[in-house]
């Protein structure tokens, strides 16, 4: 069957759902941090609480992580199935579908990566670090042992990269480094390509789009025909969305006090 480009998709997305944006959910207060996974899952941080909602934004399950230390990232590749990672601990977790650590929390610095500052979930299990001392990705198993690594970035790309973010979807690996775009790898760490978007607050990749915020615009860009489109926001979110994240067809935006759970809007 013949794939549409995913601006495409995204668009009949926005002309379908656009008659049904009455329907919004809210999950109140402020948090550190969300994400979601493609189930359209919600996993929100509060302090050293982890809160699970449904895609209706209903409260499933809470879990304190108190005793992990102060959460630096949150993944969840897998759904029902997401990873925290405590830079200041240098310790990793997956948790499972009732968000209790699953297996033994993971201690970095004594596996030999005392410099790691970010993490992301790899297929198989595995994770992606960043070691912010050797300046390079490291992809490793869930025993922490190393399977490939890109060497320094700065001797690679001729740039001192530095990530804020990165996830792996559809065996390649996207690192956002706001200064110079989003840098893509594949499962063997071999560098394939910088795509340009600099200056992204977040970002998420979804069967051949990326959906990004820039400047406090939400955009998606259509790594098929390399595109860029507005993301339709509503009116009342469009001045202080902090994050995005789109979940089938569901608009997922986190402002200062809130996160909003919307159908996409077909533009006015």
């Amino acid at each position: 069957m013949m794939r549409l480009p995913a601006l495409a998709l995204l668009t009949s997305v926005f002309a379908l759902t656009g008659a049904h944006a009455q329907t919004r959910q809210v999950i109140e207060g402020p948090c550190d941090a969300f994400t979601t996974d493609e189930m359209g899952n919600v996993y929100v941080l509060r302090g050293d609480e982890l809160e699970l909602y449904n895609a209706k934004g209903a409260s499933w399950l809470r879990n304190s992580v108190k005793t992990f230390g102060r959460i630096s990232n949150l993944d969840a590749f897998y759904s029902l199935k997401p990873m925290l990672f405590s830079q200041e601990q240098g310790q990793i977790a997956v948790l499972d579908n009732t968000l209790a650590v699953q297996g033994s929390v993971l201690n970095l610095p004594r596996n030999g990566f005392p410099q790691v500052v970010l993490v992301c979930m790899s297929v198989q299990n595995g994770f992606w670090f960043f070691d912010q001392q050797e300046l390079e990705l490291i992809r490793v198993d869930a025993q922490l042992r190393k399977l490939a690594n890109t060497g320094r970035l700065d001797q690679l790309l001729g740039i001192t990269a530095v990530p804020t973010a990165m996830q792996e979807f559809d065996s390649h690996l996207y690192v956002n480094d706001p200064l110079n775009g989003i840098l893509v790898f594949d499962l063997f760490g071999t560098y394939m390509k910088t795509i340009p978007l600099k200056n992204a607050t977040s970002f998420e990749v979804r069967d051949g789009a990326l959906y990004f915020l820039q400047d406090g615009r939400a955009q998606v860009y259509d790594m098929r025909s390399f595109a860029i489109m507005d993301i339709p926001v509503p009116d009342d979110l469009k001045e202080g969305v902090l994050e995005i994240r789109i979940e089938r067809g569901k608009l997922y935006a986190r402002t200062a006090d809130r996160i909003v759970i919307d159908e996409v809007v077909t533009p006015r």
